[in-house]
């Protein structure tokens, strides 16, 4: 995974260890997960959930919730009517969907609704508590080869003015390493295709975040989809 080839091992909001609720209506999964990321010095499970619905009432009352691990499919409210209720919600958690399969169909609307990557159910220990660090860090986890598989199915490549006009903020370089974000490149990949350093690539990828107004990469290849700079199968 791109974002998550590095451990990163922040603290809480609060200075405290990474505060996560687990949401899915099955008990064993949940209970598991829970079971994996407690046994952490730097996580704490401080809610678990059976539905959406349960998770946006247990996430108002916790204090600095930094993670929402969300399952899709479950009964009362799903993971997607969830997510965009989190994220619309003050001082919203970060949301890491947790699915089944990888081309999921429901995986891209959860990202369109706010969350910030997905999980496979059938990943490693090691990748699950990383996926939790690198979500808690501000960044997003979503593989190169993923995005280009969930765009490539499910990318909606209508021009929208309304987003096309949020890019008018952006310089020309900027702009192109929006475009190559949104083919799934790596910021490793981005500095060989135009000839700089990961140093600046990062920069260039911070200042497009910051001007327009996204969370995350992953927030990034739903507007430059949604802009039209990139189509489905697009290299």
């Amino acid at each position: 995974m791109s974002a998550g080839s590095e451990a990163i091992v922040p603290a809480g909001a609060s200075g405290g260890p990474i505060k996560v609720m687990v949401v899915d209506d099955q008990d064993l999964v949940r209970d598991g997960i829970a079971m994996i990321l407690d046994g952490q010095p730097d996580i704490e499970v401080v809610a678990q959930a059976v539905d959406g619905a349960a998770a946006i009432r247990q996430a108002a009352a916790v204090l600095d919730l930094a993670v929402v691990l969300m399952d899709v499919r479950m009964p009362v409210m799903d993971g997607i009517e969830a997510t965009r209720r989190l994220a619309a919600g003050p001082n919203a958690p970060r949301v890491l969907i947790l699915t089944t399969f990888d081309l999921d169909e429901y995986v891209y609307d959860a990202l369109r609704a706010g969350a910030s990557g997905f999980l496979l159910k059938r990943s490693s220990r090691d990748e699950l508590i990383n996926a939790v660090r690198v979500i808690a860090a501000g960044d997003a986890l979503l593989a190169p080869p993923v995005t280009r598989r969930l765009i490539d199915r499910f990318a909606d490549s209508r021009l929208d003015p309304a987003v096309a006009a949020q890019l008018d903020v952006l310089t020309a370089r900027e702009r192109e390493v929006l475009v190559l974000v949104a083919k799934g490149n790596s910021n490793a990949e981005i500095a060989a295709e135009l000839h700089l350093t990961d140093h600046t690539v990062k920069t260039h990828v911070s200042r497009m975040l910051a001007k327009t107004g996204l969370r995350d990469r992953v927030q990034a290849v739903i507007l430059a989809y949604d802009a039209g700079l990139v189509t489905a199968g697009q290299r």
